[in-house]
């Protein structure tokens, strides 16, 4: 995915892109990177690097950002995964009950009613019980 994100900005096919095509090639990776992050990139580029990137550089720029990303996208993910398991009867949310059962699940014990109450007080932002 980033060689053929590169490949697709180095136009002219000589191994590398410019600072000014950077965003562009960080957008189509899914990356979305503020104005400050691109000035200092651009910076980085054009003093250290003569204002060209080859795909190491790429690579090794890229890399830690797309690993943020993808933990952040892993991480939803999980939990969309545990609400559905959670959510035995299926209509998209999470009753005390089901709330207990998953509990006791995760535990491997049963929790008394008024600790599941206290836990569903907690993470029940809008009050409903749910």
């Amino acid at each position: 995915e980033l060689l053929d994100a590169f490949k697709e900005f180095d136009t002219d096919q000589d191994g590398f892109i410019s600072y000014k095509d950077l965003g562009a090639c960080m957008r189509t990776l899914g990356y979305m990177p503020t104005e400050m992050e691109l000035i200092e990139i651009s910076q980085h580029v054009k003093m250290r690097m003569g204002g060209r990137v080859d795909f190491e550089d790429f690579v090794q720029m890229m890399g830690p950002k797309l690993r943020e990303e993808t933990a952040h996208m892993v991480g939803v993910r999980e939990l969309k995964i545990a609400f559905r398991e959670f959510d035995v009867n299926g209509d998209g949310e999470i009753s005390s009950a089901e709330m207990r059962e998953a509990i006791a699940a995760l535990l491997g014990e049963q929790l008394k009613a008024q600790e599941v109450d206290e836990i569903l007080q907690d993470v029940d932002l809008n009050g409903d019980g749910r």
